[in-house]
């Protein structure tokens, strides 16, 4: 049996987002809604083909190539949707047709969808809601699809039904071809629909199934920004439970936000307030949080990080970072770094062992293994138009309130007394003053407190 294809409709302008950007290129849970659709039905199909019309070339832009794409330049209905499409379909074989802001719709249940497809004409989704208003109810009979009977259609009788259609089909893709092409827009909305065309399978006797899914939150839709927030919620659930299930201890998991991407070794703690975003890798036995932000983050095995914001960089094994550290993009932090409370670090190497304990700004630096940079160290990196590194090497020792104006480099085992501002570089196991001397004006202190008294 040859994989079907699939056909998602993405035209629409998503007029209740009230935003510039394409309905389906907004995220949850760190992915654009229509990648969410892609990536589940990626797996069961051939060949995508994916119709754009409102902001069409940010779609395609941000989708890629790998991809087929139909040009809806008008909006009018899911059916015309479908018609852009019919040039580029397969001569036979299947399609799936689903709508681009359902993100909900899992591989399983598609896969389920697909399996009950065979020998059929068609194959509506459909699922039991609590409250079924505004939606086509579905009609069976022995077992089969007989009607979708729309809102301002139904019968008393009908809107008691609460099976309704969920706007996802797989159609036989000779028998769609020829009802495809006989489609009218002879209704109030001069619209043309999909389910015009299940009428006519149903009227000409084909066979046509009804899926339902065992759960209904698949098949939610996202119209407006409020359902937006509570698609992302059930989507944060899901993958909560699955990352827990892996081994991962998350605290509380209502107040824990992690996207699709992240990737975690078991027995990593995750306290709460912990936000991770893009492709995270974190390692075994690690503590996060609470109140961390990581994005695009590597974390090595056994390291702790506590209220601390870490972006597009890699932390060792073993290390520990915070609170209320800021490390910041293309930073490497090796293994069994101390970063402490209230220190800044810029597109810099630390390595192995070195301790920065807190109050520090590191900007484009190497240091090596080893070193001890005192409170209050500022590498010096900025001129007013470029930027200098600084390099320390292992086993060097920064005494408090020091700045190091690069470019500069501390050699092996260098000593930096407290308070110095190093303009040269500092030889191995050098000992660097760079400070006014201390002068003590005796009782003056005394003279002054009594002119105040006065």
């Amino acid at each position: 049996m040859s994989k079907p294809w699939a056909v998602i409709l993405a035209a629409g302008e998503g007029k209740r987002m009230k935003s510039k950007l394409p309905k389906v290129l907004h995220r949850l849970c760190g992915r654009e809604m229509i990648n969410h659709v892609l990536e589940n039905v990626s797996p069961l199909t051939e060949k995508q083909i994916i119709v754009v019309g409102h902001g069409a070339h940010k779609v395609r832009e941000t989708l890629g190539e790998d991809y087929l794409y139909a040009y809806q330049k008008e909006q009018l209905g899911t059916g015309h949707a479908l018609l852009q499409a019919l040039p580029l379909l397969p001569e036979e074989g299947s399609i799936f047709v689903l709508c681009g802001d359902t993100p909900l719709l899992a591989t399983e249940t598609l896969q389920d969808m697909w399996r009950s497809s065979q020998g059929m004409a068609a194959t509506v989704l459909t699922a039991v809601v609590g409250e079924p208003s505004g939606y086509g109810r579905i009609i069976r009979e022995g077992g089969l699809l007989r009607a979708i009977v729309e809102e301002r259609d139904a019968s008393a009788a009908q809107k008691e039904i609460n099976e309704i259609n969920a706007g996802a089909y797989i159609f036989k893709v000779k028998i769609l071809k020829r009802y495809l092409a006989a489609l009218s827009n002879d209704n109030a909305q001069g619209e043309y629909y999909l389910t015009d065309i299940i009428s006519a399978l149903v009227r000409d006797r084909y066979p046509v199934n009804a899926f339902k899914t065992p759960d209904s939150s698949d098949v939610l839709g996202i119209n407006d920004r409020c359902q937006l927030a509570e698609v992302t919620k059930i989507m944060r659930e899901r993958l909560n439970k699955r990352i827990m299930r892996e081994g991962v201890t998350l605290i509380d998991p209502e107040t824990t936000y992690i996207d699709v991407q992240a990737r975690f070794k078991p027995d990593t703690l995750i306290y709460p307030q912990t936000v991770i975003e893009g492709e995270c890798i974190i390692g075994e036995g690690c503590v996060i949080g609470p109140n961390c932000h990581l994005q695009k983050v590597k974390v090595g095995d056994y390291s702790t990080i506590t209220e601390s914001v870490i972006i597009e960089s890699e932390v060792g094994c073993g290390a520990t970072i915070g609170p209320f550290a800021y490390i910041r993009p293309q930073s490497i932090i090796g293994d069994r770094v101390k970063i402490g409370d209230f220190v800044e670090i810029k597109k810099s190497v630390i390595g192995e062992g070195t301790k920065i304990p807190h109050l520090s700004y590191v900007g484009d630096a190497e240091i090596k293994e080893g070193v001890n940079i005192g409170a209050g160290t500022i590498t010096v990196n900025y001129d007013g138009k470029r930027k200098f590194r600084t390099t320390i090497e292992k086993n060097a020792f920064i005494g408090c309130n020091s700045n190091l104006v690069a470019p500069v480099k501390i050699g092996e085992g260098a000593y930096v007394g407290a308070g110095s501002t190093i303009t040269e570089d500092v030889p191995a196991d050098a000992l660097a003053i760079a400070r006014q001397r201390q002068v003590n004006k005796e009782g003056l202190a005394k003279k002054f407190r009594n002119k105040k008294e006065e």
